[in-house]
């Protein structure tokens, strides 16, 4: 017996089947949308991953003497290690390549390096210079650089004595005082003196530029008794906050390479001289003193020792920072000067807070060892070879020195190696030799033979007179 449906079911069977029917268009229309919106999001991430990586990187190519030290070294963070980093990304920023590693202990204490929006080509300046301190005998050493190879000169925009020398409109620097020891007493010097204006930087850029001569300004950084003075806060101190002074810079006192505060004031200025025209920036006294304090019970204090980094990554650290303010957005090189004991002494390096090893990998454009001979004690050894008064022996303490950091110095993404040259006579020694035109030349020709090319001279006075030709 058949079966038959009445007209109602008939017409509520074919009402079931309009609504399933409507609901899965719409659920294909759902499906249809949210497919087409997660096409537009898988494109828009790989449009910005492709942007960014197209961004340049910022990488840079290869490449003061003390003996008498001793203290404990304050701060105990790891030694950092030379296997390169990963290029990382700053957050709104652009990917920079660091060679030293992450550093843990350094990001609690100092926070994360600055973010680099820009990274320009290091426009780097392959150097044969002179010392000319505030501009000393400008006019003489112009000729001399007409008639030699000499295409740089270094001159003071801030030394450890006389303060501010260009003619800086930083409001700090104006406000502070210049403190001078005379007789054997500090005397203060008034109120905005810490600026001499000596010269008028602008000025000597083109004179120099005219002439074909590269400006380096020198900044002296953590050796500045005026600053420390003027703000005992940003002075080195013990853990009672006493600002200390130290026996064997002057017995005057220093300030803190641990303090950020004193990173930004030595950046400002380099930012302003580069506004001026100067095409490189290099720091001196980027270091600690050599630990000798007036009063042998005290100890400088920078933090407690299980959160405190060590003096090397505190150097390391503001050296990163100046290079990714100055150097990586502006293309101008930051370069730095070391003490040549730390070619061949670790245990110097790491009271003074410069590892050879590490200081290169910074990021800076050069470092530029002071490997005086004379700075060197009777009977030092470099590279094996023992050299009963290094002063007689320009040639081989200059080319033993740098062959005994030579392997440090080839690591991948260390800086160019750019050594002083002692042009001066060291009288205070008993043994010393008259340097001049050959002393100077031997000098020249050890870097030569260590596999290097560039060097500047140096001479307080600025008087190379007899010293090059």
């Amino acid at each position: 017996m058949g079966y038959s449906m009445s007209r109602e079911q008939k017409r509520a069977r074919i009402q079931f089947l309009r609504k399933t029917i409507a609901v899965l268009f719409a659920l294909c229309v759902i499906l249809f949308v949210a497919d087409i919106i997660a096409a537009i999001v898988l494109i828009t991430k790989k449009g910005k991953k492709s942007s960014s990586e197209t961004v340049p990187t910022s990488i840079t190519q290869a490449s003061d003497s003390s003996s008498d030290v001793s203290a404990d070294v304050s701060g105990s963070g790891s030694e950092s290690e030379t296997t390169p980093t990963e290029t990382s990304a700053q957050p709104g920023g652009v990917e920079v390549k660091e060679y030293l590693p992450e550093n843990a202990l350094a990001e609690a204490y100092w926070g994360p390096l600055p973010e680099v929006s820009e990274v320009k080509p290091v426009q780097h300046n392959d150097i044969h210079g002179i010392y000319i301190a505030s501009c000393m005998h400008f006019d003489e050493n112009i000729e001399l650089a007409k008639k030699t190879d000499i295409n740089a000169f270094v001159i003071d925009l801030k030394d450890e004595g006389g303060g501010v020398y260009f003619n800086t409109d930083n409001e700090m620097a104006r406000s502070m005082h210049l403190w001078v020891e005379e007789g054997g007493e500090w005397k203060d010097k008034g109120a905005g003196s810490y600026v001499t204006g000596s010269y008028n930087l602008e000025e000597v850029v083109k004179k120099c530029h005219d002439n074909n001569i590269k400006v380096v300004g020198r900044i002296v950084c953590f050796n500045d008794p005026s600053m420390a003075r003027n703000h005992p806060e940003m002075s080195i101190q013990d853990a009672s906050g006493n600002s200390m002074h130290f026996n064997l810079e002057g017995k005057h006192q220093f300030l803190n390479p641990y303090d950020k505060r004193v990173w930004d004031f030595l950046i400002d200025l380099a930012l302003e001289a580069i506004d001026k025209g100067v095409d490189e920036i290099q720091f001196d006294y980027v270091r600690f003193p050599t630990i000798s304090t007036k009063k042998y019970n005290e100890k400088p204090y920078f933090g407690p020792e299980d959160t405190t980094p060590s003096r090397i990554d505190a150097i390391n650290r503001f050296l990163q920072t100046a290079r990714r303010r100055i150097q990586d957005p502006t293309g101008i090189p930051v370069t730095a000067d070391v003490f040549g004991i730390i070619l061949s002494s670790e245990l110097d390096g790491k009271l003074i807070g410069q590892g050879w090893d590490t200081v290169g990998l910074t990021g800076i454009d050069a470092v530029c060892p002071m490997l005086y001979p004379s700075h060197y004690a009777d009977n030092t050894q470099l590279n094996g070879k023992m050299f009963d008064y290094p002063d007689l022996y320009p040639h081989d303490v200059m080319y033993n020195a740098l062959i005994s950091g030579k392997t440090a110095a080839s690591a991948e993404g260390y800086a160019t190696v750019r050594p002083y040259v002692q042009a001066f006579t060291a009288t205070w020694i008993s043994h010393h030799l008259n340097y001049k035109v050959p002393e100077v030349k031997a000098q020249i020709q050890a870097i030569q033979d260590a596999g290097y090319s560039e060097w500047i001279l140096w001479n307080a006075a600025a008087n190379y007179t007899n010293r090059y030709e």
